[in-house]
């Protein structure tokens, strides 16, 4: 791991040339095993790296994530997977690893998203998560190592093109971060900010009983939020991430946005949703996208014709009445803000999807009436004091 600058296929755009990804002392701390990246696929894989780090750090399990442009669509740790959740992410027959079960979670939380996705692994890729890796639909991968027999399965993805980089577990930053834009140079201290269980100690709802899953799932969002971009709120429950709101200029907008995602996850836990007949043949892109438009309210009598195509037998759908009932199932999922609420309409929103726990700064002038909300739905919330923004 010694090259001091690697050459990118191009910038954020394919006119964006010549790029490069280079260290202005010493060598990279990165070794490119296969593939070529681009400047996208940097961003992305040293942004999900610090993710699953720290998440290895906080909880002491092994930890994934599926990053899209610069944020996650799904971050989790490796808790055993139910026999329904293995069936909604199409791993039913699969072996599954500690690892392989958190990237399993990872890109189980929001599959439309995580289509092509960047994969940021903490431990020794073993060949369990190779195998799950080698069946998806992505642009690369980031760990601290490979087994010998999951580098091979993985330097053959998309014919030897499949971006596979190994990251020195043992690299720190400077303390200083820098970046120019439009000529200009900033400069700031790194966000070090260590996320663990005492930025929960300031409990002030009544309700002040956090469980042990919950502190769990509570420091899982709190990582995820660290690497989204801003403005952001994360749902999280049995160790991963459901739903992420990212880069919304509304922290309403993010909140809903999240919860949405989180209530399509729930939905497709549904046993109607467990038992659609595909049509034999269909990618699991495909039978991902038959999902999601099973789920939907709003087809198009186009995209209901091609939809229909999907199965064996047309299946009957869903009714918004049956979606809500479903839906008060969602329960004991844990919320974390990346700022504070500067109204309750967050809190009243994260009501309907399950919401129980929430962390967040504080710091608003509204901090009483969002503490009177929580109060009133029976939350339980921390005010960290530490605001997470990330651009």
């Amino acid at each position: 791991m010694s090259s001091s600058e690697i050459g990118l296929r191009y910038g954020c755009n394919s006119h964006q040339k010549p790029a490069r990804v280079y260290a202005e002392e010493g060598g990279l701390p990165f070794e490119v095993l296969s593939g070529a990246p681009g400047y996208i696929n940097m961003l992305d894989a040293l942004n999900s790296w610090q993710l699953v780090r720290e998440l290895k750090q906080a909880l002491g399990l092994p930890a994934a994530a599926s990053f899209k442009h610069v944020s996650p669509a799904g971050a989790a740790v490796g808790v055993p997977l139910t026999d329904a959740l293995r069936q909604s992410y199409f791993v039913e027959q699969v072996e599954l690893s500690p690892l392989a079960a958190a990237y399993a979670r990872a890109r189980g939380a929001d599959r439309m998203s995580s289509f092509g996705d960047w994969i940021a692994l903490s431990e020794e890729v073993d060949v369990e998560t190779a195998d799950l890796i080698r069946r998806e639909v992505s642009d690369g991968v980031i760990a601290p190592a490979y087994d010998a027999k999951a580098l091979e399965i993985l330097r053959k993805k998309r014919d030897g093109k499949y971006v596979v980089i190994q990251m020195d577990p043992s690299y720190e930053p400077q303390e200083m971060e820098v970046r120019e834009v439009f000529g200009v140079i900033l400069e700031q201290k790194r966000n070090d900010a260590l996320i663990e269980a005492g930025m929960l100690g300031n409990v002030v709802t009544r309700n002040k009983d956090l469980p042990a899953d919950a502190v769990r799932d509570l420091l899982v969002a709190q990582v995820a939020l660290k690497y989204t971009q801003s403005n952001s709120i994360v749902l999280a429950v049995d160790g991963q991430v459901i739903g992420a709101g990212a880069g919304q200029q509304s922290r309403i907008h993010c909140t809903r946005l999240a919860c949405a995602k989180a209530d399509t996850w729930y939905l497709r836990l549904h046993p109607a949703v467990l038992g659609l007949q595909f049509k034999e043949g269909l990618t699991r892109p495909e039978r991902n996208n038959a999902v999601d438009q099973y789920l939907r309210d709003d087809l198009t009598s186009a995209e209901q014709n091609v939809w229909r195509e999907c199965f064996e037998a047309v299946p009957e759908r869903l009714s918004p009445s049956q979606k809500r009932e479903w839906l008060e199932g969602l329960d004991r999922v844990s919320l974390a803000s990346d700022a504070f609420f500067p109204f309750r309409d967050c809190i009243d929103r994260a009501s309907q999807s399950g919401v129980k726990y929430v962390v967040q700064p504080g710091g608003a002038i509204r901090d009483d009436v969002v503490t009177e909300a929580c109060d009133e739905y029976g939350m339980v919330m921390a005010m960290s004091g530490v605001r997470l923004f990330h651009h």
